[in-house]
């Protein structure tokens, strides 16, 4: 028969052991719903609904100003380079000397021709006197024939030398003249290669002179841009260092060339008045007229990428998300507008999105609207 101190002893045991199950029943049981997965298990994100807006693209392109026409100004002559007469960014007129050359060898030129000149002239002077001593020989009967022609033979021939001798000295001395290169424009120079001591060729640029008259703003605009173009040709340009300074162009010149390193397109804007304060080589903004269309505005974190192109990561109605292909219409400081890729009423990951998988079921906080 057994003593009463362990019958004790068992039931105070199996007491404990049933306290403890009654506290820790809580924390075994199943849980019913989802509360307690998205409370504690589930990812939490960011979510807003992307807005549909109507919108044009303000795309802010910066450029500068150039001149319509640039020249390239070279000397018509090679020689020995002996004085250089202005600098970059000086206005000159038509008749400024910009540089000289050593005009010793066209001098030399100068003189052999005009040499010619009066040795031919000395010889038709003598032709000419013979020829008028034949024809009044001939005419009371005391010469031949023979020697009237040959007299007037010679006085053609010294009359041709002659004009050759003076077409020579022409161009000796035109050739004296471009040993000084003058800017034949108005404009201003915006560039030279050029110094004292250098030789130079026929045909070489040593300065480049930008026209005095119409200016163009000039920018290197995106290719993907240009896909779309405005319908309207007319540019808003504005100064960068003073906004308040503006002036509107109109799309004159698109290049049809892709510059390769920057995936750019030269585009020239043409300018009939332009503001004193937009001087050559200002820095401005240029901001196209596009039309408006539909566009879904997201925050620019909610932006991911898949396949090479850009995505956002979706939710459904259960919370799980999944990666859809956007199309991006333009971007603006901190936002996204897309043009494809969703539908209205749509939630999107705004942030917190770096972790996801596609499938997974994410504890939604909704955030700001963009």
């Amino acid at each position: 028969m057994d003593s009463p101190a362990p019958r004790e002893m068992l039931r105070r045991q199996a007491i404990r052991t049933f306290a403890f199950l009654v506290l820790a029943a809580p924390a075994l049981s199943p849980v019913s719903g989802h509360a307690s997965e998205t409370d504690t298990a589930r990812l939490p994100v960011a979510v807003v609904t992307p807005r549909l807006v109507m919108a044009a693209p303000d795309m802010a392109i910066t450029g500068t100003i150039q001149a319509r026409i640039q020249t390239n100004v070279s000397f018509n002559t090679s020689g020995k380079v002996t004085a250089r007469l202005v600098e970059v960014g000086q206005h000159v007129t038509a008749d400024t000397v910009f540089a000289t050359l050593d005009p010793a060898e066209q001098q030399a030129e100068v003189s052999s021709a005009e040499a010619g000149l009066a040795a031919a002239r000395a010889q038709q002077q003598q032709a000419d006197l013979t020829f008028q001593r034949q024809r009044s020989l001939i005419t009371g009967g005391f010469t031949t024939r023979t020697s009237f022609d040959q007299a007037q033979e010679a006085l053609t021939t010294t009359q041709s030398q002659v004009r050759a001798a003076q077409a020579a000295l022409n161009t000796a001395r035109e050739q004296l003249a471009y040993t000084t290169l003058r800017a034949g424009q108005d404009g201003i120079v915006v560039s030279q290669s050029v110094e004292v001591g250098q030789v130079v060729q026929t045909g070489q640029a040593v300065f480049v002179l930008a026209r005095d008259g119409e200016r163009d703003a000039v920018f290197n605009v995106p290719e993907a841009l240009l896909t779309a173009p405005p319908s309207d040709r007319n540019v808003d340009v504005t100064l960068q260092s003073e906004p308040g300074v503006r002036a509107t162009g109109t799309v004159r010149e698109i290049s049809p060339i892709l510059d390769p390193a920057t995936d750019t397109v030269t585009v020239k804007v043409g300018m009939a008045e332009t503001p004193p304060r937009m001087t050559l080589g200002a820095a401005v903004v240029g901001r196209g007229r596009w039309e408006q269309s539909r566009v879904f505005v997201v925050p620019w974190s909610a932006l991911f990428t898949t396949g090479g192109g850009p995505a956002v990561w979706v939710l459904d109605a259960e919370d799980a998300v999944s990666l859809r292909p956007v199309e991006v219409r333009n971007y603006e400081t901190g936002l996204v507008y897309l043009s494809g890729g969703l539908e209205q009423g749509q939630r999107v990951v705004a942030r917190g999105g770096q972790l996801l998988f596609p499938g997974q079921r994410v504890r939604a906080v909704e955030g700001a609207q963009p």
